[in-house]
């Protein structure tokens, strides 16, 4: 006798996540808004949920049929929420708690796409502890005999740019050490790569990882800082990125490969520099993209011909059929 055809599971309550006590608290929260209108555009009931003493509790009581975290920051980004998500059985939209702690962590994710093949530029991982017991103007002496300026120095773990500095003098790269070691124990020190910067947002919602159009990012100032991503009016972005058609297919296998190599899911962003012979250069991984109107990752939809509430919802379903299995 032929069993009757069941219907995959879906998403019918939906908790959105959003603001944290992070820096990115007010992007947070403008993408949560977006993502929650637009699930309910599309007839799912959505709850805001501010991840604060009372989200455990409440998230207990009420057993979504899945999260949406649209949190930015170490609070949503570092795997931490997400092991407790798993732990407690919610799921969840986004990368496992193991592959966000792979990809919060910029050398760890560097090493590890370039095993997979993606070029990344050359670059050192140094710890506090080590400039202190080894003495700073050694170790600098060391880094400048293999990574001379031009550099980028950056905090391992982080993101919107905070305590990232561009290096052309060695007097810089003493400053750019102590302002990256005012957010994290370790800071990467990376050889710079001048070129076009373009961020790849990837989705999946069932049908295998899918990079949507590069997003091409023109700081006005030169530099794509704090300031420069979330003061209106202080970049260019361009949707999709003004480079010849074989550079962006090669940009776009790029950054699936990267997407696949720290084992992302559902959602993520991917950010290269190509340089002027058109190679693209991963330089990291975002697990959870800035979802308001102005993020690379919404114009990037957009120029993809997306309903981006209906691109939420599939998303949100995507999760729940994969906890299902």
């Amino acid at each position: 006798m032929p069993h009757a055809a069941t219907t995959p599971p879906h998403a019918a309550q939906v908790a959105v996540l959003a603001g944290g006590i992070s820096h990115e608290r007010d992007i947070s929260l403008k993408s949560g808004r977006r993502v929650a209108d637009g699930l309910a555009a599309h007839g799912l009931e959505v709850r805001l949920l501010d991840p604060d003493a009372a989200l455990l509790p409440a998230l207990i009581a009420d057993r979504p049929d899945v999260v949406w975290p649209t949190l930015h920051g170490a609070s949503g980004e570092d795997g931490a929420l997400r092991s407790l998500l798993e732990f407690l059985g919610l799921p969840y939209v986004g990368s496992s708690a193991g592959a966000t702690r792979l990809a919060w962590d910029k050398p760890r994710a560097k090493t590890i796409v370039e095993r997979a093949g993606v070029p990344t530029p050359h670059s050192i991982a140094l710890t506090r502890d080590a400039f202190r017991e080894l003495g700073a103007e050694s170790v600098l002496s060391a880094v400048r005999g293999e990574l001379p300026p031009p550099l980028v120095v950056k905090p391992a773990q982080g993101g919107s740019a905070q305590g990232v500095s561009l290096v052309d003098t060695d007097d810089e790269l003493r400053r750019a050490m102590v302002l990256a070691f005012t957010y994290d124990d370790v800071a990467l020190i990376e050889q710079r790569i001048r070129g076009v910067e373009v961020a790849i947002g990837i989705i999946d919602t069932g049908d295998g990882p899918q990079a949507l159009p590069a997003v091409e990012i023109e700081p006005l100032s030169g530099v794509y800082g704090f300031e420069a991503r979330y003061n209106a009016g202080e970049t260019r972005f361009f949707a999709p990125a003004r480079i010849e058609p074989a550079v962006a297919a090669r940009a776009t296998e790029v950054a699936l490969a990267a997407h696949e190599a720290l084992g992302l899911r559902h959602i993520s962003r991917i950010d290269l520099i190509i340089d002027g012979a058109g190679t693209p250069w991963f330089l990291e991984a975002s697990v959870m993209p800035g979802l308001t109107e102005t993020s690379t990752f919404a114009l990037a939809l957009e120029a993809a011909g997306y309903d981006t509430g209906w691109v939420y919802a599939e998303l949100a379903h995507a999760a729940v059929r994969d906890a299902a299995r």
